[in-house]
């Protein structure tokens, strides 16, 4: 088994996991780098012991809570980004056109006391009005907004690992760039879990599509296919650019970057697929610099990035959305306009197999808990 396409290292500022990644897929040669990988092995083999463990653990008496309330779970089997934030997004505006009264939780990696993380600032911007709590313990998270505010759906960001709160529908991201995780576990690969931990998920989406050929496509879902329950649905989904959105919040269409030669920036965990998405509109990337995911930019990465992108002859410098409301506030109060426009690139998920499945598969959950058939709550330590 192998990844659809192999990867390509960007010039990286402060991105160990770039250097991660050339070693784990195989990019870097060499006695050190084959030392190094067999190291990696074996401490692979101590996380697939404690996985192990924590799969036996779910099997406890009262280990998984349930709350009285339809939960739909969003994850992924590898780390880096599958498109999680989109789908959470896409998922919220389902459920407030179905009239369901959304409620998303996440862990709120990153995030400083008090404050959002990324991925909750931007799902902020994309989905206003939709309520997003950040808590490790989101049993109680939940427990504690429904004693408030009304709410008849959870939607779990990145919950597919979270297995003490019981859910009602597991939604997986398969990222069609790197769908398998080079096919090992932590930290030899990228996977969370082992492959065969498919079987758990009740929908599974490939998401960037558009930027695999068809027969690429095809041959994911074949592989795909023996490693799901019988009767699993794969859905296919694209991440479609729908604005550049500029500093001065003015937003112009993505077109707009075709024929430029734009420098790229970003620090997400596949910052191979925002590259390709930049390409994807026509766009020449002159320059593209990557930090690791949820690097904590300060003013100097940024004054960097820029001059960077001016000596690379870059009318532009592009980002995601997750990046630039980090940038945003350091741009603030400066006296002189940057030397290159500045613009997040802003994305949506749009599925294009598959959508009438996933919204006859959320409607019915909704009436179901709205109806108030649901299992008790039962009493769990938080985590």
């Amino acid at each position: 088994m192998s990844e659809q396409r192999p990867m390509q290292t960007p010039s990286s500022r402060a991105d160990p996991q770039a250097r991660w990644i050339a070693l784990i897929s195989g990019q870097k040669r060499g006695l050190l780098a084959g030392a190094a990988r067999l190291l990696l092995a074996l401490q692979a083999i101590l996380y697939r012991a404690a996985l192990a463990i924590g799969s036996a653990m779910c099997h406890l008496p009262r280990y998984v809570k349930r709350v009285p309330c339809s939960v739909i779970s969003v994850g992924n089997l590898t780390i880096g980004g599958t498109g999680k934030t989109p789908m959470v997004a896409y998922l919220a505006r389902l459920a407030a056109a179905l009239d369901r009264r959304p409620l998303i939780v996440s862990r709120g990696y990153g995030a400083r006391p008090g404050r959002l993380n990324e991925e909750a600032r931007e799902l902020e911007r994309l989905v206003p009005g939709v309520p997003h709590v950040q808590n490790a313990d989101r049993y109680r998270a939940i427990v504690d907004w429904r004693t408030r505010h009304a709410c008849d759906l959870v939607i779990l960001d990145d919950g597919f690992q979270h297995r003490r709160l019981a859910r009602d529908l597991d939604i997986v991201l398969v990222d069609a760039l790197r769908p398998f995780g080079f096919g090992r576990v932590l930290p030899r690969g990228l996977l969370r879990e082992p492959l065969s931990a498919l079987r758990r998920a009740d929908v599974i989406v490939v998401t960037r599509a558009e930027l695999v050929a068809a027969a690429e496509l095809a041959r994911l879902k074949r592989d795909l296919e023996p490693r799901l329950r019988p009767g699993t649905p794969i859905l296919v989904a694209e991440h479609r650019p729908t604005a550049l959105v500029m500093l001065d919040g003015s937003r112009r269409p993505p077109e707009s970057l075709r024929g430029q030669n734009v420098a790229a920036a970003c620090a997400i965990g596949n910052p191979e697929a925002f590259r390709l998405t930049v390409e994807h509109l026509g766009a020449r990337v002159a320059l593209f610099e990557t930090f690791r995911d949820h690097h904590p930019y300060a003013p100097a990465d940024l004054a960097g990035l820029i001059e960077a992108a001016r000596t690379a002859g870059a009318k532009t410098l592009v980002t995601t959305g997750k990046d630039s409301v980090k940038w945003l506030p350091l741009m603030e109060g400066q006296a002189a306009a940057p030397s290159v426009e500045i613009g997040a690139l802003e994305v949506e998920m749009a599925l294009v197999e598959g959508e009438d499945l996933l919204r006859g598969r959320v409607a019915a959950l909704g009436a179901v808990r709205a109806g108030g058939e649901h299992a008790p709550t039962q009493d769990l330590p938080a985590d």
